[in-house]
């Protein structure tokens, strides 16, 4: 098992790639290969639950991460932060619907909440990296 501080960092890295499959998920879709669109949203949900599980060992061990930021930047980050997780929190039964609509068959309804689904999953995983690099490497606190 990793060392608990190197958990940040593997949890940024489920979120960079997170975005990369997003958009390739997206691209395959919009260019009709299905196939392709599912395997790589397949992808994002084995992240999405290898995120949860690590975030969740992560937080139960090593507790809130500290902002070392004064001035300015301190609104800004708590902004992006309140933004991204409240995101998480509408984004979490949002991924199962969508994900059983499809596999139901049910593409136009897939198609209408995906429509949502898709860019606030987006979202949260971009803002989660932002967050991590803010807190950790440009604004970290001393002790």
């Amino acid at each position: 098992m990793p060392e608990i501080t190197t958990f940040p960092h593997i949890l940024a890295a489920i979120n960079s790639t997170t975005i990369a499959v997003l958009i390739a998920g997206y691209f395959f879709i919009r260019t009709g290969r299905r196939d392709l669109h599912k395997k790589t949203m397949m992808v994002a949900i084995s992240l999405a639950v290898l995120f949860l599980i690590i975030y969740v060992i992560y937080h139960l061990n090593a507790g809130l991460a500290k902002f070392g930021g004064e001035g300015f930047i301190r609104p800004v980050y708590f902004t992006i932060l309140v933004f991204h997780v409240m995101g998480a929190i509408v984004l979490v039964p949002m991924v199962p619907v969508v994900i059983w609509r499809a596999a139901r068959g049910r593409f136009e309804d897939h198609k209408k909440l995906a429509k949502w689904t898709w860019p606030l999953w987006l979202y949260v995983s971009t803002s989660g990296v932002i967050i991590y690099v803010m807190a950790l490497h440009i604004y970290p606190a001393n002790g």
